[in-house]
């Protein structure tokens, strides 16, 4: 019999069909009921591309038997334009300490598996899994209409986070300069902002953040999930390696621009016995401040980061996964305010007073850098309506 290499489909009307892997790691290629998986990509987290939440349908490719999937070439990264019609975010968290935000891009070609911003691909009718990782959305209007918001009438300075939900310095910034941008109107409006990362590429704009950290006006948080470069590798596989992230630290912090680490996520019994050690290579590098925050799995976060997980330790796939549920309550996530961020429990009791007392020894976190917002000049440029008087 020939080779047809066509690849059949299974629908589900009205649900998501996640592969179920408890008890022996599969066959490569296949999950625990025989179902072939989309074929590992190099430099992709993601093991699935399960439909997103609000599909009617979902598809799975299985193998003919023929060997078909070898023969699907490898994903290539692709970006959209989103006409954006506003950039600043607004949200009422309880328990984080900014209330807007903005996002230059949709997905993350970092492909972090644990990232909690997966779910939100399926707004756009795109899976959570290897879609989030490579079908992504930029938004080259973010300037001119931040431009524009901070002119509305009324507008009230508070600091503006970037990098909460993806990174603004992803792979693709590097071409398309979104976040630059961003900050040159930001700087030229004097305005606050805090920004999170996990790329060195930050030191492309160290002109800008150099200038505005002058007037207290900027920080910035890198975040480092563990020293061990095979572990990033796996966990963040477009992301800078740990050494470079440290670096990244040292010369933001040498332009005299405030630097905090973030461990974030803190993974039990994975990559939590780095705690110490992580926050005295960020204090060696020039960091003052830091922080973290526990792994969390909402909604098709937590199947995705089961399937990583067997893949790639599956000697501690059953410790992981149980730690973890007995710091959410019996749950893979708890997501009320006030927990989703620490946990609860004895372990998370303890990963709360080891982060304490060695960020305490190291003296990190010793005085908080408040961002000023005194100065801020109204960028009068595409402004919704000017003044006459």
């Amino acid at each position: 019999m020939a080779n047809t290499g066509r690849l059949s489909e299974r629908t589900y009307p009205g649900e998501t069909k996640v592969p179920a892997r408890t008890g022996v790691t599969p066959p490569c290629g296949a999950d625990s009921s025989g179902v072939a998986q989309i074929p590992l990509q190099r430099g992709r987290a993601a093991g699935l591309n399960m439909p997103g939440r609000f599909e009617r349908e979902g598809r799975e490719i299985v193998d003919d038997g023929w060997g078909s999937l070898d023969d699907l070439p490898l994903l290539k990264t692709e970006v959209q334009v989103e006409a954006a019609r506003r950039i600043i975010t607004r949200n009422e968290s309880p328990d984080i300490s900014f209330d807007r935000s903005i996002n230059p891009y949709r997905g993350c070609e970092h492909g972090c598996i644990y990232c909690f911003a997966r779910p939100s691909h399926a707004y756009m009718g795109l899976s959570p899994g290897l879609d989030f990782e490579t079908k992504l959305f930029a938004k080259p209007n973010a300037a001119e209409l931040l431009a524009r918001e901070l002119s509305a009438p009324g507008y009230k300075v508070k600091t503006i986070a970037i990098g909460t939900n993806t990174d603004p310095y992803q792979p693709i910034e590097r071409r398309m300069r979104i976040m630059r941008e961003v900050l040159e109107v930001l700087q030229r409006a004097r305005h606050p902002v805090g920004i999170v990362t996990k790329s060195a590429l930050i030191l492309r704009d160290l002109d800008i953040l150099s200038d505005m950290a002058a007037d207290g006006l900027v920080k910035v948080a890198l975040s480092v999930t563990t020293l061990d470069r095979k572990l990033a590798r796996a966990l963040e596989p477009r992301a800078a390696t740990p050494p470079r992230r440290l670096e990244a630290v040292r010369a933001l912090s040498e332009a005299g621009i405030p630097t905090s680490v973030m461990l974030a996520p803190l993974i039990p019994a994975l990559n939590d016995e780095e705690i110490e050690r992580i926050l005295e290579a960020a204090h060696d590098h020039g960091a003052r401040e830091a922080g973290y925050i526990l792994l969390r799995l909402p909604m098709e976060v937590s199947p995705l980061f089961r399937d990583w997980l067997l893949r790639n330790y599956p000697d501690r796939y059953r410790r992981v996964m149980s730690v973890l549920k007995s710091m959410r309550g019996g749950k893979d996530y708890d997501a009320e305010w006030g927990k989703r961020m620490r946990g609860e429990g004895p372990y998370a009791v303890q990963i709360g007073k080891r982060f304490e007392l060695a960020a305490k020894r190291l003296g990190l976190n010793h005085r908080r850098k408040r961002l000023r917002d005194d100065l801020f000049i109204p960028p009068l440029k595409g402004a919704v309506q000017l003044n006459l008087f």
